[in-house]
């Protein structure tokens, strides 16, 4: 496999090595505040710098003190010690407290994202062309993208069938999702993406074509039986769920019969692979 550097927010810092851990459970990265702080400022006591940062946003009543977790984190003489982390949003709300011109391409970035998101109110279109574009961009080729199109197309058409019979909760969309996956792969979403050495990284953007027409399946079955029994709440739609999985099960048994091999890769469109995410550097 291919080795490919993630782009991640210490892209973004000149050059500048920052901290970082994975949350496996938030599905999320975890960045040292002290080396944020260093990257952005260039201060040589980076440590002091953050202890009255931290201290005038208490004052101030800032929730991005209370958000701030302790982690450990590698020191430059080996050893793991508590530190001051922030997850990518609170990063984001930290640079808007320090005055740094190296935080301005990020702001810059962020107002174009603005730009584009009133663009998409007034021509939905160009956010389908700029999604198409991405992908092709990435190396996707047309094919497996009218695939992954008309599979989000499905999974909005699913999710407002739950909706309609009581499951209205983001964390229950994932529950019943993972019946489904569960059922026809034997996995959980999570379990799919670390088998594909993924982390943050979409796991249906990393399936092949045949992987995105199984899970299409199981929740294009799922969906038509709920609106058939309009069973209400959410354990009686798990029951459902499973059933559209148990669908999308025997075609996969059907077509792996036929091909002779699994359909079920452990590879990721994108050869993605990590290093160790846990950075030294000289501060500590």
């Amino acid at each position: 496999m291919n080795q490919k550097k993630l782009e991640t927010i210490s892209n973004l810092f000149e050059g500048n090595e920052i901290r970082s851990i994975w949350d496996k459970d938030k599905e999320d990265y975890y960045f040292s505040v002290v080396d944020v702080i260093s990257a952005l400022t260039g201060s040589p006591n980076p440590r002091k710098y953050w202890s009255v940062l931290k201290n005038r946003l208490k004052k101030e009543g800032s929730e991005l003190t209370t958000n701030c977790s302790q982690l450990k984190m590698l020191a430059p003489d080996g050893k793991y010690r508590m530190r001051d982390a922030l997850d990518t949003e609170g990063i984001f709300r930290l640079m808007e407290s320090v005055p740094s011109p190296k935080a301005e391409p990020f702001k810059l970035w962020l107002a174009k994202l603005g730009r584009q998101e009133i663009d998409n109110v007034f021509d939905p279109s160009k956010g389908i062309d700029k999604m198409i574009d991405f992908y092709l961009r990435k190396g996707y080729d047309l094919s497996w993208i009218e695939t992954r199109i008309r599979a989000i197309i499905n999974r909005k058409k699913l999710t407002k069938v739950w909706h309609d019979n009581g499951v209205t909760k983001d964390y229950e969309y994932g529950i019943l999702t993972n019946e489904i996956y569960k059922e026809w792969s034997g996995m959980t979403a999570k379990e799919y993406k670390s088998y594909k050495g993924l982390h943050k990284e979409s796991l249906r953007d990393n399936m092949s074509d045949l992987e995105i027409v199984l899970t299409d399946l199981g929740e294009v079955v799922t969906r038509e039986i709920a609106k058939k029994h309009k069973l209400q709440g959410l354990k009686q739609n798990k029951d459902i769920a499973r059933m559209g999985g148990n669908a999308a099960r025997v075609a996969k048994e059907n077509i792996e019969h036929s091909l002779g091999e699994s359909v079920i890769s452990n590879k990721n469109k994108l050869n993605y692979e990590y290093a160790d995410e846990t950075k030294i550097i000289d501060n500590n």
